[in-house]
């Protein structure tokens, strides 16, 4: 019979040692069922953490795996060489949710898959090479989505894509520029026209960002940096590409992330919450941008009929029951009880960001010093304390300083209030 320390040994020896875990002794998880995780010894875990924020509506949730039975009962498997009903319906799905004007659906298995797309469609589109990206930012594994990534810790190998230009990271926690967020000007934002200028062509393909920086620690943007970075991009024949892996269908309080800035994206990438766990992501952009592909495509696995199954379902629950909305609330509650246990930590606890149930706080060494230094040894302590509570958060940031918090979308106030006292708890262990 397994137990977790067999399951342990047998990751360590079978998987590659570049595939880490949390926690000084894994969690072997065996069960779920929506808010909570229960692993191999018994022991339960109220889950704030989602899979990376992919599971959008509970694990398990029973509309959502009773679509995926129905589906597998009939088509598992087809390719994106033939039609079937579920992708179709769900094509028709994303094009009304999308942004005006996207109209037109990819779909894909993975978010990187869904940014590769992304990219090539602007330079087939524009005519243009050269493509901006953020630091801070993280779109991906693969050779081009490690190129777009600004993490030297997500990347293997030097960049292969010399066409890729990043810009500063509007971080204004740690601005870049060593301004006040409410008298820079949005400098940043400002310097992706210099950038452009002199470091590339002139002409550009594009500018993909994520609304509020997922793997970055939830470093979220004002709204006016979008409103003048869209602008330069436009000005020099780029399209603006809105990443929504993380951020999409309702984690932020609004369909899209990108809705809180005013802005409307030429194309938008998105995947994670999309279908509560099930291998899926989409590009939509518009019927313009989509009609210049004239060259074949395909994506075996991309649009797969369970997984398309299991999106209409996912989708159909977010908008039924509004979680958009109630992710904005229990957001608020989330994050004013973090303000509350933040009173009391003021030396470690440094910026709280983010929005909605996309909720990050960055641990320093001490708050009232110039330079905020990242303290990575509290984000150890406070995983081992919220896990020892029963509690699963995540973590990020360049520095891997930042606690993320992003439990399911239909989360309750019981389910934050609990969190936040075993929070407020570990937070006393540690400081």
């Amino acid at each position: 019979m397994s137990n977790s320390k067999n399951i342990r040994e047998k990751h360590n020896e079978y998987l590659f040692e570049a595939v880490k875990n949390f926690y000084k002794e894994p969690i072997v998880v065996e069960s779920g069922k929506m808010f909570r995780v229960k692993d191999i010894d018994g022991n339960s875990y109220l889950d704030f953490f989602g899979g990376i924020l992919t599971v959008s509506v509970g694990h398990a949730n029973e509309e959502v795996n009773a679509a995926v039975i129905t589906q597998i009962e009939k088509l598992t498997h087809i390719s994106s060489l033939y039609q079937s009903i579920p992708v179709v319906e769900f094509a028709e799905v994303m094009a009304k949710l999308a942004p005006n004007n996207l109209e037109k659906v990819f779909f894909t298995a993975s978010g990187t898959e869904a940014d590769e797309t992304a990219v090539m469609m602007a330079q087939v589109f524009t005519g243009n090479s050269e493509l901006i990206a953020l630091r801070h930012g993280y779109s991906g594994r693969s050779l081009l989505a490690q190129s777009l990534t600004a993490h030297s810790s997500y990347r293997a190998l030097p960049t292969q894509v010399s066409a890729i230009k990043h810009a500063l990271s509007p971080y204004c926690y740690r601005c870049p520029f060593k301004q006040n967020p409410d008298t820079c000007g949005m400098e940043c934002a400002k310097d992706v026209d210099e950038l452009i200028k002199t470091t590339t062509t002139g002409n550009i393909a594009g500018m993909l960002v994520e609304p509020i920086q997922g793997v970055g620690g939830f470093i979220t943007p004002p709204d006016e940096y979008f409103q003048i970075v869209s602008e330069i991009v436009r000005k020099y024949g780029g399209i603006f590409i809105s990443d929504e892996v993380q951020t999409g269908f309702g984690r932020t309080g609004k369909i899209w992330g990108i809705d809180h800035s005013g802005v409307e994206p030429d194309m938008i990438t998105t995947a994670k919450g999309i279908a509560n766990g099930m291998p899926l992501a989409a590009v939509v952009t518009t019927n313009e941008i989509a009609s210049s592909l004239n060259k074949n495509t395909i994506s075996t696995f991309g649009g797969n009929p369970v997984s398309c199954a299991a999106a209409n379902a996912t989708v159909n629950i977010i908008e039924r029951d509004d979680l958009a909305t109630n992710s904005e609330e229990m957001g608020n509650i989330l994050f004013n009880g973090i303000r509350n246990i933040q009173g009391d930590h003021k030396k470690i606890m440094g910026e709280i960001r983010g929005r909605g149930l996309m909720v990050g706080v960055e641990l320093v060494v001490d708050e009232t010093t110039k330079d905020r230094t990242p303290n990575t040894k509290a984000v150890d302590q406070l995983l081992e304390e919220t896990k020892s509570r029963g509690l699963l958060v995540g973590r990020g940031g360049l520095y891997g300083n930042c606690i993320r918090i992003t439990p399911a979308l239909n989360i309750t106030k019981n389910e934050v209030d609990e969190a936040l006292d075993i929070l407020s708890e570990s937070f006393n262990a540690i400081d």
